[in-house]
């Protein structure tokens, strides 16, 4: 479900403070925990590290990004692969 429209989009206050001071084309990473936060255009061109429940993914935001949330570019689960004869024989051959 998504967030009201009379509400406007959740963005978080001190990472948009973090960024703003900041000058444009800065290397430096910004770690945040905060995955619902709504990328905003003041994002692009900063990259942010996404936490995943275990570690901080840098993310490098784009245009393309703005209005989608933190936590979409920051998986959580990571597939390994499914088991069994048959998946080992296709490896091989």
């Amino acid at each position: 479900m998504s967030r009201s429209l009379k509400k406007g989009p959740y963005i978080n206050e001190r990472l948009i403070k973090k960024i703003q001071d900041l000058k444009p084309g800065d290397k430096t990473v910004i770690n945040t925990w905060d995955r619902s936060c709504t990328i905003t255009p003041q994002m692009v061109g900063f990259t942010i590290g996404v936490h995943n429940g275990k570690k901080h993914m840098p993310v490098y935001i784009v245009e393309n990004m703005v209005g989608h949330k933190l936590g979409e570019f920051a998986h959580t689960r990571k597939f390994v692969s499914h088991g069994g004869k048959k998946a080992k024989e296709q490896s091989k051959g």
